[in-house]
């Protein structure tokens, strides 16, 4: 019989992963091959062309990473932490097989691998969880993965809102503000949840996608274990080939995690290498570790780390007007929270209320399945099935605070005839059951008794007139009793790039309804925009481009580049009924659905127009043009401060975080997150940019009239004396350094240039059609002539206007056939980062 609620949980880790279902109304985790509660998220290759997934793959990544350094990388087999990548075109490569894998490819392997533990049933729909703070593309990418997996069904839940749920049904306080602090493998997530009633709903999120136990592991390797070595060897050829050595520091990588958990529970620690293991330094002696080191040294090294995930929760505190001591408790998530340095930290800057009442390993998983209680699952039964069975529609609500509810039963259309159902309900436990009641397809209400603080399983038994049971479906259901979550919420603003003159660039826009922290699912919606490209009808080379941002935390008309760009959605001629001018009013609506994936609704008030499309997040970002990007960015970056500098103002502070930033990709190879950070800094340059006075002004200023003078114009002495005017006052504004004259009137130009250029591009495009008339295919020859001629006596009479005009361009478009005209736009492919150029912006 198949489940009626999706029931099963499963915590995709970077390091570590675990399923977990719901048995009988509890939670349960299922164990490894090993017995253990979590599973490796580690996938190994062998020479056979077989593959190991979980606790034989992690005996294998030793010896694959010490095979690696040896000989300089020319074989590696074994692979982990590719959750870091997910949502990037990052290739793995066995050498063994000699193929390609992706993040995508790893993470469904170990997916594949939690759900053939499940031995005694089908699994085909799951809750996988992903930090609160990936994007959107890499929780599409996650689908993807479980759909690869085999699972015909997935939901995707925030980690620390599952870590609540598991924690919220275990308590006995229902009241007040916890804060999940969830350090994982490679992720750190933090929720501040205001919780009423045992009430559960998430007030605020924050995270890094880069930061987790790798981070410790790496540091520990940095400052501990290479000075360690660099003191008993020589190997000077080994540090200059950075090749080498980021292969010799992932062979050392092991020993690193060795000592992190040895430390937890111990003040000391001895570690001691096999000969062999390391190599052999310049002088062909064999490296080896032999080491004792304390609690407080290692604590120093990772300390630095920790304490970028406790000024994120300080931070989610301050901008809620929160202090620690306003916190009851603070929830430990991941294993890296084990290390007595992490309530210690948080002890001494946030609270001391720090609970580890829940086993930080499988807290998430655990939560996902109670989540996964609450979902319908989708049916995958056959007909034939569910022709044998009494079937009953339940209606239900799966988490409750209440000791009582209502629990409606409905004998399904065409299920076991004509003939009289009866059925009754027990409490698992034994110590309630109802009345039998009789079923129909009238429905039934029937009012259950609950026990407090757990998960209420409740069979179904149902009978016929005689007293003889009947098989049915479903056989039970679950109520939690005790705890209440609330929806998940949007990590991040959702917004559009649109053009900006000022900036003479695309600015992020966010939507009203899909501010960060929204309840999803959500709906936003952007007005008073305006399209700066014409749309013909059938026309697939006209484009409205419609870039989609995310962004955590931004200022009023920042570069939207300087965002997470999610995809672009491309309207063209194809997709309209009828001519869209340029400048035409245009509304955006964006549909979020609860995993993030969105629709959007673009609508054209003036023609009542509306076409709809569904982002494609799918997209994987290219590692070799981030590397690009960043080298360009930064490089960028650094001629600004210079320039800041030449211009008196104090930029030590953004110099020592982009020289951080520089570090850390040099360090850690991960360009993604460097890139991530570089744009943090590079939105403090460009605020720095806006309000460093009078030279951004003037900038601007001179930007402006430089577009007007050379604007496409028809009879261009007819605005000479206009635009002498203008060169006039901008030179005298020049002169005075008047900043606010210098503001208005780059509004007066920007104006001026706008209204003369679409007059002067109506008038091109009648003369381009009175040019190209015979060629051109006319739906109406004849009444396109007429209409023509008419525009064109308007245009030599002097007397026409942008109004006047409009009718006639209007109805000669929708008669033309699909040939270009002077004034189309082009609009540049997308890349990883958003469009190449920003023709075709809304405005």
């Amino acid at each position: 019989m198949g489940r009626i609620k999706i029931d099963y949980g499963i915590d995709l880790g970077t390091t570590n992963s675990s399923i977990c279902r719901m048995d009988k109304g509890e939670p349960s985790i299922i164990r490894t091959e090993t017995l253990r509660d979590v599973m490796p998220s580690c996938v190994s290759f062998t020479r056979k062309g077989g593959m190991n997934v979980g606790d034989r793959a992690i005996n294998n990544l030793k010896m694959d990473r010490k095979v690696a350094a040896l000989n300089g990388g020319k074989s590696f087999n074994t692979f982990i932490e590719f959750k870091r990548t997910m949502g990037t075109d990052t290739v793995y490569h066995s050498d063994y097989t000699g193929r390609d894998y992706s993040s995508v490819d790893l993470s469904a392997e170990v997916l594949k691998a939690l759900k053939a533990l499940v031995v005694d049933e089908e699994v085909n729909s799951v809750v996988v969880t992903v930090p609160a703070k990936f994007t959107v593309n890499q929780k599409t990418a996650t689908l993807k993965a479980a759909m690869q997996a085999g699972f015909k069904h997935c939901e995707l839940l925030q980690e620390p809102v599952a870590a609540a749920m598991a924690y919220g049904l275990s308590v006995s306080e229902k009241n007040g503000y916890w804060m999940v602090f969830d350090f994982g493998g490679g992720t750190f997530d933090a929720a501040l949840l205001n919780v009423s009633e045992g009430i559960i709903q998430v007030a605020d999120t924050e995270g890094d996608n880069y930061l987790g136990g790798k981070n410790l592991d790496y540091a520990i390797v940095d400052s501990i274990l290479l000075p360690h070595i660099r003191k008993g060897f020589r190997i000077d050829t080994l540090l200059a080939d950075t090749q080498r050595l980021a292969l010799f520091k992932d062979s050392l990588k092991s020993y690193a995690e060795e000592i992190k958990i040895g430390i937890s529970s111990k003040e000391t620690y001895s570690l001691l290498s096999d000969l062999g293991d390391l190599g052999v330094d310049d002088d062909g002696e064999e490296i080896e570790i032999d080491l004792t080191v304390s609690r407080e040294e290692v604590f120093n090294v990772i300390r630095p780390y920790f304490q970028k995930a406790v000024d994120i929760c300080l931070s989610i505190l301050e901008r809620n007007s929160l202090i620690g001591a306003d916190l009851d408790k603070i929830i430990l998530v991941g294993g890296p929270t084990r290390l007595p340095l992490v309530a210690e930290m948080l002890d001494r800057q946030i609270s001391s209320n720090v609970d580890t009442s829940v086993d930080p390993m499988t807290a998430v998983a655990t939560g996902a399945a109670l989540y996964a209680s609450t979902l319908d699952a989708p049916t995958f039964e056959s007909s034939e099935t569910a022709s044998r069975e009494v079937r009953i529609q339940l209606g239900y609500e799966p988490t409750t605070v209440e000791t009582m509810d209502w629990v409606s039963l409905k004998l399904l259309p065409g299920q076991y005839g004509t003939n009289k159902v009866y059925v009754k309900i027990s409490r698992g436990d034994g110590a309630w059951s109802s009345d039998t009641v009789e079923v129909s397809s009238a429905g039934r209400i029937v009012t259950v008794d609950l026990k407090e603080n757990a998960p209420n399983l409740f069979n179904l038994s149902a009978f016929d007139k005689n007293g003889n049971r009947l098989p049915c479906t479903p056989q039970f259901f679950t109520i939690l009793q005790g705890t209440r979550i609330g929806r998940s919420v949007l990590p991040y603003s959702i917004g559009i790039s649109v053009w900006k003159d000022k900036k003479n660039d695309g600015v992020f826009m966010p939507f009203t309804g899909l501010e960060k922290n929204r309840q999803l699912p959500a709906t936003g919606i952007l007005r008073g925009r305006y399209t700066t490209s014409q749309l013909r009808p059938g026309m697939a080379e006209d484009i409205l481009n419609i870039p989609v941002y995310q962004a955590d935390a931004y200022e009023h008309d920042t570069r939207a580049y300087l965002y997470e760009w999610v995809a672009d959605v491309i309207v063209t001629g194809e997709d309209v009924p009828a001519f869209i001018p340029r400048n035409s009013r245009t509304e955006v609506t964006l549909k979020v659905d609860t995993s993030e994936q969105m629709t959007m609704e673009v609508y054209f008030p003036d023609q009542d127009i509306t076409v709809e499309k569904s982002l494609d997040t799918s997209r994987e970002q290219s590692v070799e043009k981030a590397m690009e990007r960043f080298s360009k960015d930064l490089s960028a970056a650094y001629l600004r401060l210079y320039k800041f500098e030449n211009e008196g103002l104090d930029v030590t502070a953004l110099k020592e975080m982009l020289a951080e930033v520089e570090n850390e990709n040099r360090l850690t190879g991960e360009i993604k997150a460097a890139l991530q950070h570089l744009k943090e800094v590079l939105r403090k340059i460009e605020d720095l940019d806006d309000v460093s006075g009078w030279n951004y002004v003037a900038y601007q200023l001179k930007t402006a009239f430089r577009k007007l003078e050379t604007a496409p114009l028809e009879n261009p002495e007819l605005h000479s004396a206009r635009i002498g005017q203008f060169r006039q006052q901008v030179e005298q504004t020049l002169a005075r350094k008047d900043e606010e004259v210098a503001r208005q009137l780059i509004i007066m130009i920007d104006d001026y240039r706008n209204s003369i250029t679409l007059l002067a591009r109506y008038i091109l495009t009648l003369r381009y059609y009175d040019g190209a008339f015979k060629s051109i295919q006319w739906t109406r020859p004849e009444t396109a002539r007429a209409l023509l001629d008419k525009a064109l006596n308007l245009v030599n009479s002097g007397t026409a206007t942008e109004m006047s005009l409009y009718p006639y361009v209007a109805s000669l478009y929708d008669m033309s056939h699909k040939e270009d005209s002077p004034d189309h736009k082009e609009e540049g492919p997308a890349n990883d980062f958003g469009p190449t150029n920003h023709k075709g912006l809304l405005q």
